[in-house]
């Protein structure tokens, strides 16, 4: 063991918790909610050393597919010291890990589910924490979605904006909590409460529900409710970042809007903590109406005075991931840890050198910056958490619920409804839509970055008969365009996938140079809902809302007739010069004189 401080958490967890944590090597079971008054965290935060508290509130990243595996141990090293996802959550008494594709985390379910439960067993080894981890992943459905198929793949919270029906916001929250549950995560940092009322949001756009803060507040609490019937879920991101026009990737964004604009971007966040969230991830941003001189994960007057003692928020804050451009070009390591926990945020996400953190909160402690009686407020906040949750009884997560549980039959069906009801028809004039299986050639063509070849190969099995011209990119070249142009002679019409066309000249060339063809055109606006505005050529605009497979698969049944197009814009989407509204909120064509029979002729003909 490592010291004597651990010694005495044992000992101290396996006094209050009766039967005690659950040691490495015992059968996973699937972990019920447990009565927190069972444990006396109190005890066990007494016998916890500083080093331990400060590995309970940083959560990070690991490298590799499995709990001791070195074929990442070059990335490990670098970014921590040592070779494999165990050594990295003992030599720093993690309190959560995170997980990612990109770093090896997330190759199919069963993978996650066996790297989820030998991390919890390296947690509980002699060597580790020795109390179970939070198990963490951004699974939002949509374009952020960090395990792929066969887990079930959701058209995304626009589309499910677009639906504006709760009852299926309540059966994404169900199916996202009980796959990733089935796979050993236990919490899920969704869903996104952001209000997109900024059609040049480079970060949020589809992520969003929309536009309308009673509509995101009853659709996000409904999903929140059941995601929570499963596992953690989290609001984000606080207080708002819908309404921005730079990556907090990328940079520090800033918003100037003024108190009761601010109030409308909090609305479904105060509904979230109504409804009980477990958690709200902050947002790197600074806004103006509450501190116009810190972003909010380093703001005590955003996350204590507004979101603690305002909006009455008792649960666990974490900060969204700290490695990002927005707080790395602004602050060290040290700096920005010791200031987000003085602001009032429990967790340290993703730092990008944990060492240095560490080491920060350390020293801020000596020098008396940060008590720690003020950690010790937070670690007691997040094992209360895990003892609710029933992780401190048990962590662990029986593989074979993980075949039955994700992607079933019903999950998957349940995705192709919100898609198939997301559909929303901005634009059909003469009505080429839908357009005639078995009889109707179609050109398959568009932005790189909105797949259409993975669109043109759907098309062909619904009884198209379809060409496809590609490239890659987001700007289509002139010689792509004119290849496009010949192509289009021999089609009866042309589907071009768009993404964020509104801010793209050469999509828009190449739909005015496909337009000036004759043939009808049909743009699938796969990406973000603004792209009407400019692209007047076009004779049918459906905004898909995504390009997974998914919402493609809707994309066909739309245009081939099989659904009608139900879906209602859910964010207003403005002229180009962005002066006055081209269409409003709720707006959405319908097929007239649906249902018909496909390949019969067009309804209303």
């Amino acid at each position: 063991m490592k010291d004597s401080g651990k010694t005495r958490l044992v000992r101290a967890t396996a006094a209050v918790a009766g039967a005690g944590l659950l040691l490495a090597g015992v059968a996973p079971a699937q972990a019920e909610t447990a009565d927190p008054t069972a444990v006396d965290v109190g005890a066990m935060v007494e016998a916890m050393t500083l080093d331990q508290k400060i590995g309970q509130m940083t959560w990070t990243h690991v490298y590799g597919s499995s709990a001791h595996d070195t074929s990442m141990a070059a990335s490990n090293q670098a970014r921590y010291g040592v070779d494999t996802p165990a050594q990295v959550v003992q030599k720093y008494d993690l309190g959560g890990v995170l997980y990612f594709a990109w770093s090896g985390n997330t190759a199919d379910p069963q993978q996650v589910n066996g790297l989820s439960n030998g991390l919890q067993d390296a947690a509980l080894a002699d060597d580790g924490p020795g109390i179970p981890l939070a198990v963490t992943i951004d699974q939002e459905g949509g374009l952020v979605a960090r395990v792929g198929p066969p887990a079930t793949q959701l058209p995304g919270n626009m589309a499910l904006g677009a639906t504006g029906d709760a009852r299926f916001a309540r059966a994404q929250g169900d199916i996202l909590g009980s796959e990733l549950r089935a796979m050993g995560v236990n919490v899920d940092f969704a869903p996104v409460l952001d209000v997109n009322t900024n059609p040049a949001n480079p970060v949020i756009g589809i992520r969003s529900m929309g536009a309308d803060p009673d509509a995101v507040s009853e659709l996000g609490v409904a999903q929140i409710e059941g995601i929570q019937q499963h596992i953690a879920a989290t609001a984000k991101h606080f207080p708002g970042h819908g309404d921005t026009e730079t990556d907090s990737h990328y940079g520090l964004p800033e918003v100037t809007y003024d108190r009761a604009t601010l109030d409308r971007h909090l609305q479904p966040f105060q509904a979230a903590i109504d409804a009980g969230v477990d958690m709200i991830m902050t947002a790197h941003i600074v806004v103006d109406a509450i501190d116009p001189d810190l972003p909010g994960t380093l703001s005590p007057k955003v996350l204590t005075g507004l979101l603690r003692e305002e909006m009455g928020f008792d649960g666990i804050i974490t900060t969204d991931a700290l490695d990002m451009d927005a707080m790395t070009d602004h602050w060290s390591q040290e700096e920005m840890s010791v200031l987000a926990i003085q602001a009032g945020s429990d967790i340290l996400l993703n730092s990008p050198d944990v060492d240095a953190s560490i080491a920060g909160v350390k020293q801020a402690v000596a020098d008396g910056t940060i008590t720690e009686a003020r950690l010790d407020e937070s670690v007691t906040r997040i094992l209360e958490w895990k003892a609710e949750r029933g992780i401190l009884a048990d962590p662990y997560a029986d593989p074979v619920r993980v075949a039955d549980v994700v992607g079933s039959p019903e999950h998957l069906a349940t995705a192709a409804t919100i898609a198939d009801r997301s559909m929303t028809l901005l634009r059909n004039e003469d009505r080429p839509l839908p357009l005639r299986p078995g009889e109707d050639s179609v050109l398959v063509v568009g932005a790189g970055a909105a797949w259409p070849e993975r669109l043109a190969p759907m098309l062909a099995e619904r009884g198209f008969d379809v060409t496809t011209e590609l490239e890659n990119g987001t700007s289509p070249s002139p010689a792509y365009r004119a290849r496009a142009v010949a192509a289009a002679a021999s089609a009866d019409a042309v589907v071009f996938t768009s993404y964020n066309a509104s801010g793209n000249a050469a999509q828009q060339a190449m739909v005015q140079a496909l337009a000036d063809t004759g043939k009808p055109l049909v743009v699938v606006a796969a990406r973000n809902p603004y792209d009407i505005n400019v692209l007047p050529g076009a004779d049918a605009v459906l905004n898909s809302y995504g390009y997974s497979v998914v919402n493609y698969a809707a994309v066909v049944r739309a245009i081939a007739g099989d659904i009608n197009t139900l879906g209602r814009l859910p964010v207003a989407v403005p002229t180009a010069d962005g002066g006055e509204v081209l269409l409003p909120l709720g707006f959405g064509h319908r097929y007239p004189g649906w249902p018909h029979v496909p390949g019969s002729g067009k309804p209303g003909r």
